[in-house]
């Protein structure tokens, strides 16, 4: 917290590091990988944007032998853990410590940017109150100021261990810590309902477009993507960023900064080549399309750009992964897609209805992330009285 304020009597301004340490994680190598054993390494996808610990998440195994040779690095039950690399863009992990669980007799290894805090001084601090303190806004927004301004945070030991909070006597830490537990426990039920909602509503559009296609397929022939379409690779954006760009640049996860110069033409479907590759995106605008997303120019002369969105909507490009470790597509796959092409009547039509549905499907989400929004700044808003004395 950069701004100090004034205190209630017995409370004191503290950091981190006056409290625990922090070790950093062994920077293991995808050639340490093994196929199955005993031994799980523990990465920043393990912590899940809600604070959850996931060691399921893409699991990665290691040798065994690494246990032994590496104990310094070693995970236990109830340890807690920190993400130190985040996207400045839509920061999501960054800030959510998250404690270990789940071993059933494995054996966990902390990777590289990941860190797990240690050494508490019990005789100062309840270990939940300062869960909760790392997960303050005010927390988080002094880690994002030391990004740099890039696309990726990166902090180190130190920046993490510098973080200044409110530190009340250890029996107020434990009132607050019960009352946030009561008060959260609420709210992250009501986060929740809004989640399965926005789920049920995205399951609904896929039902439609899936009944949709299967009708259109009885009707109509089919055609290879590379007879109705072209496909623009991205390219490296770094050398083109400009803030100040009348451009967008594109990632398979929507915008991630802009240029003064662009690759593909308005009204192209963007399809993620690694990552991201099932989740086709509508761009109306020129753009900058990155060197993992394709960028999917219709024919419009057979083909509508969102009669072809919406096929890609349909589509699972899941199964065109080759890959066992990041998802990928290729190129020469995609050009092989067959895909229904009714007449451009037809399509319009279909677009037209599809276009309806997918509009109150959009405005049901809209409505459910805007009660989820509140929710989360109520919590932010309660945590601020807690760290004030107020709560």
């Amino acid at each position: 917290m950069n701004e100090l304020y004034e205190l209630p009597d017995g409370w004191e301004w503290s950091t981190l590091s006056d409290v625990c340490d922090l070790l950093n994680g062994f920077a293991f190598k995808a050639k340490d990988y093994v196929d199955n054993s005993n031994t799980v390494i523990i990465r920043m996808g393990n912590i899940r944007p809600n604070g959850q610990f996931d060691p399921e998440h893409k699991i990665k195994y290691l040798p065994n032998k690494y246990a032994t040779e590496l104990s310094k690095y070693i995970l236990n039950e109830g340890d807690l853990i920190i993400a130190m690399t985040d996207l400045a863009t839509e920061m999501r992990i960054l800030g959510n410590p998250t404690l270990i669980s789940n071993l059933n007799g494995r054996t966990f290894l902390l990777n590289q940017r990941v860190g797990k805090l240690y050494d508490f001084k019990y005789e100062k601090i309840v270990i939940e109150y300062l869960r909760y303190i790392i997960t303050a806004p005010q927390v988080k927004d002094y880690y994002k100021s030391l990004g740099g301004g890039g696309l990726q945070i990166n902090i180190g030991k130190q920046q993490i261990l510098s973080a200044s909070f409110p530190l009340p006597p250890l029996q107020e830490q434990k009132r607050i810590v019960s009352k946030l537990d009561t008060l959260f426990d609420k709210i992250d039920k009501s986060i929740a309902l809004h989640v399965e909602n926005i789920k049920d509503a995205d399951a609904f559009m896929g039902s439609v477009l899936n009944d949709i296609f299967i009708e259109l397929e009885e009707k109509y022939e089919k055609q290879a993507w590379n007879e109705v379409l072209k496909i623009r690779n991205g390219k490296h954006y770094k050398d083109v960023i400009d803030d100040n760009g009348q451009y967008p640049i594109y990632g398979s996860g929507g915008i991630m900064n802009y240029a003064n110069d662009y690759l593909c033409n308005e009204n192209t479907v963007i399809i993620g080549r690694k990552g991201t590759i099932n989740n086709p995106l509508f761009v109306k605008e020129k753009f900058w399309n990155i060197d993992t997303a394709f960028g999917i120019e219709a024919n419009k002369n057979v083909l509508l750009p969102m009669f072809l969105f919406y096929f890609s909507k349909n589509f699972n490009f899941l199964d065109l992964n080759k890959s066992t470790t990041l998802p990928s597509l290729a190129k020469t796959h995609l050009l092989k897609i067959m895909m229904i092409l009714p007449p451009l009547n037809i399509q319009q039509k279909t677009v037209t209805y599809l276009d309806k549905i997918s509009k109150k499907v959009e405005t049901l989400k809209s409505v459910q992330k805007e009660k989820m929004e509140s929710l989360v700044a109520l919590k932010a808003s309660i945590l601020d009285k807690a760290f004030r004395g107020e709560l």
